[in-house]
């Protein structure tokens, strides 16, 4: 059964260090929420607060209906009373057990048949593509062959959530992109709520229904992986979300249309202070050889191929501006370069407190 997750004004503190702060979200039932945010931010301290392994100085948390922390009422379930499942970035196996004795250590606390176990234990290996791995020992086995157990171990107990806190953290890049496919379908074919723990963007934009950018302890914008990426509510999250980085100019408004300097920008600019931050994805630059209409000229300053794209810094003066571009290119460097920008792609912050300015109708 799907199981949805509410959180109130929790708050956890560590001595002076207010690890999360007033912190209040709703997860909807089987949604695959991702806490992002840099080290530091606060995200696997509310992690744990949810799994009860922390104990909030404040707030409340619901797993269903069920409330399972509440400090003004001292209520505190233990971890064993919420029905969540665990998977580590350690893996946490027992390096004495077998596969199959690691998985149905949680299953024989709840007294399942021994034909139940070895049905769970089978049918949880075959979702992770680890059958006949059952008598094998950690130490026999990759990271990665590892981490699929643990993931495994979890979906045999069977529980309405999944926590992860950055379980492909301790993996190599191309076992990493592997495994973000293997968690996105185990959560589509198991539909448990999921609440995933990481500082990579990456991971968050792919495998999420929901991310939650928190820093400091504090939630910055919850959203989809499209409207976090395309509209972020302020600078914070629009500096972290992307790679390449997303270009940041800082201009002047006059009329209906920005100052850069350089340069000015038409676009909408109902609403906005005088000091604002224009905010450009550097795939959303058009870039030619050639002078077009509405096109301003730059000098190629490096050109960074990767293969399946290609980076362009592209430098007038002192402003620099990152454009991305499929392919190789074929523009090299300190070659005359002209930009062409998008208002419809941009976004407009106040550069004074941040936040995205939304255009008034």
């Amino acid at each position: 059964m799907e199981t949805a997750i509410t959180i109130n004004n929790l708050t956890k503190n560590f001595g002076d260090v207010v690890a999360v702060d007033d912190f209040s979200l709703s997860i909807n039932a089987g949604a695959f929420l991702t806490l992002l945010g840099p080290s530091g931010c606060g995200k696997t301290t509310l992690l744990r607060c949810i799994a009860g392994l922390e104990d909030p100085d404040g707030g409340e948390i619901y797993i269903g209906d069920k409330l399972v922390f509440s400090h003004s009422r001292g209520v505190s379930l233990p971890p064993g009373q919420r029905n969540l499942g665990l998977v580590f970035q350690n893996y946490a196996l027992w390096p004495h057990m077998t596969v199959y004795k690691n998985m149905t250590f949680a299953l024989e606390v709840q007294k399942l048949s021994k034909e139940e176990m070895d049905r769970r234990v089978k049918e949880s290996l075959a979702e992770v593509q680890m059958d006949g791995y059952e008598d094998r020992y950690p130490r026999e086995m990759s990271g990665g062959q590892q981490q699929r157990i643990a993931l495994a171990r979890m979906l045999a107990y069977r529980p309405q959530v999944f926590l992860m806190d950055e379980p492909l953290s301790n993996l190599d890049a191309r076992l990493r992109m592997d495994m973000r496919a293997e968690l996105k379908h185990l959560h589509h074919v198991a539909k448990a709520t999921t609440v995933y723990v990481t500082h990579d963007q990456v991971e968050a934009l792919t495998m999420s229904t929901a991310i939650a950018v928190m820093k400091e302890g504090v939630l910055q914008q919850l959203g989809s992986p499209d409207a976090i990426y395309r509209y972020p509510a302020n600078l914070f999250v629009a500096d972290f979300i992307g790679n390449p980085k997303v270009n940041l100019l800082e201009g002047v408004v006059k009329g209906s249309s920005v100052d850069l300097g350089a340069f000015q920008i038409d676009m909408d600019t109902s609403g906005a202070p005088k000091r604002v931050v224009i905010a450009v994805r550097p795939e959303d630059v058009l870039i030619s050889s050639e002078p077009i209409p509405g096109s301003v000229e730059f000098t190629a300053y490096s050109v960074l191929p990767s293969g399946a794209d290609s980076t362009i810094v592209a430098q007038l003066g002192e402003l620099e501006i990152t454009v991305r571009v499929m392919g190789i290119s074929t523009i090299n460097m300190d070659d005359k370069i002209w930009l062409v920008f998008d208002p419809q792609t941009l976004n407009l912050y106040d550069q004074e407190s941040g936040e995205r300015i939304v255009a008034i109708d």
